[in-house]
């Protein structure tokens, strides 16, 4: 899967299937159920590091996991996504740090936000670092918003989001990461855009969706958002496993014969 293959993907309608993974074994594992691309998520300041939001990953975190996945990987496109204050302080700074991904393995880098972020796209196109977008509901911007909350429900608000993402496709973004808003906004951006969009929680017609890895295998449950669909119920299962691990310590039951030497 390359940057070229996203716009081809739209032009044949074949849906871009993302999910976030932040090691080599869940790499290994997502690349075997034949996925196309694996964001490297600040998400995992969450469902890593058991922070209350993104806010705190650093780009040392952000390379070291994307280090890992990149080293697994073998067929993805592997997006490195920017943390917090690594862009929005100013271009040179932004390339910098997108060029430090890239260094890492990523084929390209995501950023949040819109019109603002026009300038550093364009410096990161110019020197050849592929760029995502994101927005709607960006976690980086948490606190102006007041909490996890869709975006683009008044007319006004759908009106910046459509004219933000036309301005970041002009810029040189290859795709847009569009995070909950309403369903019909996210058609009516994704009909405008020769780029594909990427779906998180805004509706059935983006060009693609991406979910949470751990949200996605039912391993993450303190809070789980509208958008997020539990394909398996692995903390169920890891949690009766762990049980019956205990239990048979305790009886004596493990380890057995079959698990001893002679």
């Amino acid at each position: 899967m390359t940057v070229p293959d996203l716009y081809r993907y739209k032009r044949e309608q074949k849906k871009v299937i993302v999910v976030t993974a932040y090691d080599a074994l869940f790499t290994r594992i997502v690349e075997q159920a034949g996925l196309d691309v694996i964001l490297v998520g600040d998400s995992l300041g969450i469902v890593v590091q058991g922070k209350a939001n993104t806010l705190s990953v650093t780009m040392d975190d952000m390379l070291y996991h994307t280090r890992l996945v990149a080293g697994a990987a073998q067929k993805s496109l592997i997006i490195g996504d920017m943390p917090f204050m690594s862009y929005q302080a100013g271009k040179e700074e932004a390339v910098r740090n997108a060029g430090r991904f890239l260094q890492a393995g990523a084929h390209a880098v995501k950023l949040e936000g819109g019109a603002v972020m026009v300038d550093r796209i364009q410096a990161m196109t110019q020197v050849g670092i592929p760029v995502i977008g994101h927005l709607g509901m960006t976690p980086q911007s948490v606190n102006q918003y007041g909490g996890y909350k869709v975006q683009g429900k008044e007319s006004d608000r759908a009106q910046v989001l459509l004219d933000d993402s036309k301005a970041i496709e002009e810029a040189g973004a290859v795709a847009v990461v569009l995070e909950a808003i309403p369903a019909k906004l996210a058609q009516a951006i994704t009909a405008q855009l020769s780029i594909p969009t990427i779906g998180i929680g805004a509706g059935l017609h983006c060009d693609g969706q991406v979910l949470v890895l751990y949200d996605l295998l039912g391993m993450f449950d303190e809070f789980v958002p509208k958008f997020v669909k539990p394909y398996a119920h692995l903390k169920a299962d890891a949690l009766q496993a762990l049980r019956r691990y205990k239990e048979e310590v305790e009886q004596g039951k493990f380890p057995s014969d079959a698990e001893s030497y002679h």
